[in-house]
């Protein structure tokens, strides 16, 4: 059976700290920068586990700004 591995791009400058994506992801892959700002002054989402993710899109989904893009491969 193929394995789905995902990955999840921020952009990290529209990004404003909502902790919507951090608390939608089931494979707690997503976390809000602590001690680095963007330039409107704001905590942004990255990855803090990227081999965890799935691919699942739910960060995505619920992103207010549009700013998360997910990306799947199927690894055979």
């Amino acid at each position: 059976m193929a394995k789905v591995k995902g990955a999840v791009t921020v952009n990290q400058e529209r990004c404003k700290g909502c902790d919507l994506c951090v608390v939608a992801c089931p494979t707690d892959v997503l976390m809000l920068q602590p001690k680095e700002v963007n330039n409107r002054g704001y905590h942004f989402a990255f990855m803090k586990n990227p081999d965890a993710c799935i691919g699942c899109a739910s960060c995505a989904t619920v992103c207010p700004d549009g700013c998360i893009e997910v990306y799947r491969v199927t690894i055979k």
